[in-house]
């Protein structure tokens, strides 16, 4: 059975300029249950992670200062949101949702959290809207516990998962790989394992067959045997900030080359969300939706 985290903190209420990115995550799994994708009982809600697991990703001291709310206020203008405990509290539901979604990848093949992403979550840093970085979390998490030995992170979001690869940069076996706009936030760039940046303006055809290649490449490379895909869809051309130009079945053929790649192997793999920034929110929703229908198609859930 296909399991999903959502929990009603995600949809966390901010000022009018911020609300908009944040209203895909109560619609997204409406839509789901609208087009009969789903039912209610594929949910679950988890709860907030302890910060001891935290700490296995981050900085003692930063998570103290987040979940104590005493963050610098440089660090809080580089976060960009004001802080709040519900906001923390947000960033620590979303978090334990990947961690649980792991383990109901294990049962099914895939699994979901119809937030998080926030992969622009340093070791000692937030960044970009990204206060906890919620695969890098569960990754460490799982690596800590001996129920992974090598971890392959694929994050096709259009802007760099700097966060990741700088928790992560100097780890053997925890593999971030990123694909990304070489010219997009963040300007300043960290070393993932496998980076590769593109030019703005990239088309389906194009970003597909390098997708393809690079994916077989990387498997036979890593060897996972578990995988986090973090599925943002600021790639698509209508997407404010992405600079890309795929289109919506462009971005869908991009989740069926990592979710065919996964299930061939018999690799579990947990998605994320992340970015997706489309002037109107229904091109958002509908590509978000578009990588669950993937997976339930993929995986006969």
């Amino acid at each position: 059975m296909l399991k999903i985290a959502h929990h009603s903190a995600y949809i966390y209420p901010l000022p009018a300029t911020h609300r908009f990115p944040m209203m895909k995550y109560e619609l997204i799994p409406e839509q789901l249950i609208y087009e009969g994708l789903v039912n209610r009982n594929n949910f679950f809600e988890p709860d907030l992670v302890d910060r001891e697991i935290v700490y296995l990703a981050h900085d003692k001291a930063y998570v103290d200062d987040l979940l104590g709310l005493t963050l610098d206020p440089k660090m809080v203008r580089r976060i960009g949101f004001p802080m709040t405990q519900a906001l923390v509290d947000r960033e620590r539901y979303l978090v334990d949702g990947t961690i649980k979604a792991c383990f109901a990848a294990m049962d099914a093949g895939v699994s979901f959290n119809t937030a998080g992403g926030t992969h622009h979550a340093g070791r000692d840093f937030g960044e970009g809207f990204c206060l906890l970085n919620d695969q890098a979390v569960a990754a460490a998490y799982l690596y800590s516990q001996k129920l992974a030995k090598k971890i392959l992170i694929i994050d096709l979001d259009v802007h760099q998962g700097n966060g990741t690869a700088h928790i992560f940069e100097d780890h053997p076996d925890i593999i971030t790989f990123s694909i990304h706009g070489e010219k997009n936030f963040p300007f300043k760039k960290e070393k993932s394992h496998i980076d590769i940046g593109l030019s703005d303006g990239i088309e389906d055809e194009a970003y597909l067959s390098l997708l393809s290649s690079e994916l077989e490449a990387v498997f036979n490379q890593v060897m996972p045997d578990f995988v986090f895909y973090q599925a943002g869809v600021d790639i698509l051309a209508s997407d404010k900030l992405g600079k890309f130009k795929l289109t919506q079945e462009g971005c869908r053929k991009r989740d069926d080359l990592v979710f065919n790649a996964c299930k061939s192997r018999q690799i579990p793999v947990e998605v994320s969300m992340g970015g997706g920034y489309s002037v109107h929110i229904k091109d958002i929703v509908n590509a978000h939706v578009n990588t669950y229908r993937s997976a339930i198609h993929i995986y006969d859930l």
